[in-house]
This record gives structure tokens, sequence and C-alpha cells, in this order.
């Protein structure tokens, strides 16, 4: 079963990184992000990507063209060209992954569209290029076959922004303080969908955006089942996002990162 990524976007609220790099190679744990999110999904056994490309989409393709040359030992002769590759055993050598153009400008449903071309079968993942969870991913696709829809999106609860007071009963005195708890506004859309070949019916052209029109025609036509992750999940929005997923990255508490041991 395919994963298609959409990693296209500009990531304007990131500029001090992504005026030069895409989000989803903005580094946490001198890993992109995608890099993890691809984790996720190939500790479950999904290994086949497609990337939908867009806004610097080059960083992208050359990453994962020279990934082998990045990640084992090589001997290069200088003279002859010859690259020579000693070691390659690396975690990811079962990946397959589609660089797929998809448009500087095209929007979320249109990515999808154009990737679904390179779609075998008629169920595929889905998800965004700048979130991570420790969302069960086999979970989710049983849950999906079990609820006969044609999309699964996974609901998750957004963390708060700002920590949380917790008073005494007369609401005068501070007991204690939660440092950014799950926030009050209920579920949102987390990404991490599962789709069914139909979807292609609800994706008209670039300008489509998938979380407008398609994702309400289907929760009206009664197509958009619901999975609900109460666990961690965190996307890469602003520079602050950045430094929380490296401080939990570097401090061996990134509860994404099951293939670490972690939890």
């Amino acid at each position: 079963m395919k994963v298609v990524i959409l990693c296209g976007g500009m990531g304007t609220r990131m500029r001090e990184e992504t005026s030069f790099i895409p989000k989803p190679m903005v580094e946490i744990g001198h890993r992109p992000i995608l890099w993890h999110i691809m984790k996720i999904y190939s500790e479950h056994g999904f290994d086949d990507f497609v990337l939908a490309l867009g806004y610097k989409g080059d960083v992208i393709r050359r990453y994962f063209v020279n990934y082998d040359i990045l990640n084992t030992d090589v001997t290069v002769d200088l003279r002859s060209k010859e690259l020579v590759r000693h070691d390659l055993t690396h975690d990811e050598a079962t990946w397959t992954v589609t660089l797929a153009e998809t448009g500087p400008s095209t929007m979320t449903g249109g990515r999808i569209k154009r990737a679904m071309k390179y779609i075998e079968g008629d169920t595929f993942l889905a998800t965004y290029g700048d979130a991570v969870a420790d969302v069960d991913v086999t979970a989710l696709v049983d849950f999906h076959r079990r609820q006969g829809k044609l999309a699964t999106v996974t609901a998750i609860h957004p963390p708060s922004r700002f920590g949380r007071l917790q008073l005494d009963a007369g609401g005068t005195m501070v007991e204690g303080f939660a440092e950014k708890p799950p926030g009050d506004e209920g579920w949102v859309s987390g990404g991490f969908f599962v789709f069914e070949r139909g979807i292609q019916d609800y994706l008209d052209g670039d300008d489509c955006v998938l979380e407008r029109e398609p994702l309400a025609r289907l929760a009206a036509e009664g197509q958009l089942a619901a999975y609900r992750h109460d666990a961690y999940w965190q996307c890469l929005d602003t520079v602050r996002d950045a430094e929380m997923l490296r401080e939990a990255w570097d401090g061996g508490r990134a509860p994404w990162a099951h293939w670490m041991g972690w939890r």
C-alpha cells in the first residue's frame, strides 16, 4: 500500500528556515521531519512512498537520490569518477520513494490527485509532510477497512499553545501549572488519512483544497470516518514548534520515534 506525503507547501510561518529549504526538510535530530514521518509508516510495514513535491522540491529530490551516499560508506575515485558503495544495509534500504512533481502552487487536493497516477490498488495512505504522531498506523488501516468508507481521517486534540493554570476551588489561588496540555478545541484533523481510489472523484483541479469541499462533501455523504487518536501529535508550523520537537528528540523523549524504543 502506497503512502502519499504532501511536501509542496511554502511554510510561510517559518521563513527563517524555509527561505532555503521546503518545510518537510527542516531537521529534527539531524534528519528532516519528512524522514521521521516516513519512519512512522515504515515501522508498520508501509515503505512505498509517493512524495508530492512543489516548493523547492529539488532539495527533496537531491536528498533521496543521494540517500545511499549520505548514509553509507563510499569510495570515490576522483580520476575515473567511479563510486563504490560499501554497505547498503541501512534501515531504509527497503524504502521505495517516488518523487512526483505536483506543481509550485497546487493545493493539497490537487497534489493528491496528481500523485494518484502512481497509486496501485484501491487503498492508499496520505498525510502532510509537517506533523508527527505516535499513531498506530496498522490499527488505523484496520479501522478504515471495518468502516467501509471512501476516506478515514485521524482525529486529534491539538496541543494547547499556552500552559494551563490549576486554580483552587475559590478561583483565587494557583495550585499548579500544566505546561501545554491537550487543547479544549475538540477534535480536529491530524492528517494520517486512509483513502480509497474513489476519492479522485472528489478532487477537481490544482486549486482543490482537500480540507474544504472534498472532505465536507465526503462527510455530508457519510463517507468520511474518524479514527480517534488521543495520544501524541505535533505539527511543525513555527520555529517554536521546531524547537519543541528538537528538544524532545535530543532529550530522548520523542513519543513518535517508536523505532528508537521511546514511548
